[in-house]
């Protein structure tokens, strides 16, 4: 499970379906609809929130929000409420430790978008995240 910090609008479309499918198999996991995933380290950040449920609805409008900017059919349906306005922290060492891993995919499965980002500095992050200072985020798993 890859929950990006990466602001959705640098992935591929291959990305992007994932994050969807995945941001639900994370609600679905904050819900406590599956057995599977509880521990993951992705959902640390959430389950640290005091609403971690709005939190993860927040996180797929900003998803669902990109799909339609491109024109994809996401089921509008499947984002939930979100009743408060968060911010997550997360970290400049978290951000660049993404963008070395998303070039990466980029640069195997869609060379164009690989062309077009790779030369960006400073990559902005998805809107439920505020970024300091900092090293890779400690439940990310090492490279």
């Amino acid at each position: 499970m890859r929950l990006w910090t990466l602001h959705p609008q640098y992935l591929d479309p291959q990305g992007l379906v994932a994050l969807w499918r995945e941001a639900l198999l994370a609600r679905a996991v904050l819900r406590g609809q599956t057995k599977g995933y509880r521990h993951h380290p992705q959902l640390h950040r959430f389950n640290a929130l005091p609403a971690p449920r709005s939190a993860i609805n927040s996180y797929l409008a900003a998803v669902l929000a990109e799909a339609q900017a491109r024109g994809y059919a996401f089921d509008s349906s499947k984002v939930g409420p979100s009743r408060i306005t968060v911010s997550i922290a997360s970290t400049t060492g978290q951000m660049e430790h993404e963008w070395r891993h998303l070039m990466a995919k980029l640069k195997a499965r869609s060379p164009e978008l690989h062309q077009r980002w790779r030369k960006l500095a400073a990559p902005r992050p998805h809107p439920l995240f505020e970024v300091a200072d900092g090293p890779v985020e400690p439940w990310e798993r090492a490279p």
